[in-house]
C-alpha cells in the first residue's frame, strides 16, 4: 500500500491509500479519485516528505482527530450516539414503521442500502446520511 498527500483544484488537502502508484494513476484517470471535502475529481498529488521508519518510531495514533474538521465529526458522532438508538441494518424498516404509526417515534440511526434510502425519501420519510460509519452493533 502507498499513501499520497492529495490536493484538489479548490486547495483542499487530504490523503489517499492505493495498492500501488499504477493503482493511483488508473483510478485518477477513471475519475475515481475525488476530494473528500468537496467531491472534485480534479485531484493532484501534493508535495510530501518520505516516511522513514526508525527503530524508535511510535505507531501513528489513528483514533484521535487530526484536525478541526475531524474533531467536529467526532463531536457529531458522540451527539448522535448519545441521543439516538442504533438500529443497524433495520434502519429502513424502523423508520417506515415509525412513519406509519406502527411504532412510537424516537431518534434512530443505522445503516441502509442506497436504494432503501431513496425509497424512504420517495415515501416522504426524511433521512440523511451521516459522515461516519457506525462503531456499535445492534443487539
Amino acid at each position: 500500500m502507498i499513501r499520497y498527500n492529495l490536493r484538489c483544484e479548490q486547495g483542499h488537502d487530504f490523503d489517499g491509500w492505493f495498492r500501488s502508484s499504477e493503482g493511483y494513476d488508473s483510478q485518477r484517470a477513471a475519475g475515481q479519485v475525488t476530494c473528500t471535502i468537496c467531491g472534485s475529481s480534479k485531484v493532484e498529488k501534493a508535495l510530501m516528505a518520505p516516511g522513514v521508519a526508525t527503530a524508535h518510531a511510535a505507531a501513528p495514533d489513528l483514533q484521535s482527530p487530526r484536525n478541526e474538521r475531524e474533531k467536529l465529526v467526532e463531536k457529531l458522532r458522540e451527539h448522535v450516539e448519545k441521543n439516538s438508538d442504533y438500529v443497524g441494518m433495520s434502519f429502513a424498516a424502523e423508520a417506515r414503521a415509525m412513519h406509519e404509526g406502527l411504532k412510537p417515534e424516537r431518534a434512530i440511526h443505522g445503516e441502509a442500502k442506497p436504494e432503501e434510502a431513496r425509497q424512504l425519501l420517495a415515501e416522504g420519510i426524511q433521512v440523511a446520511p451521516l459522515p461516519f460509519l457506525p462503531r456499535q452493533k445492534a443487539n
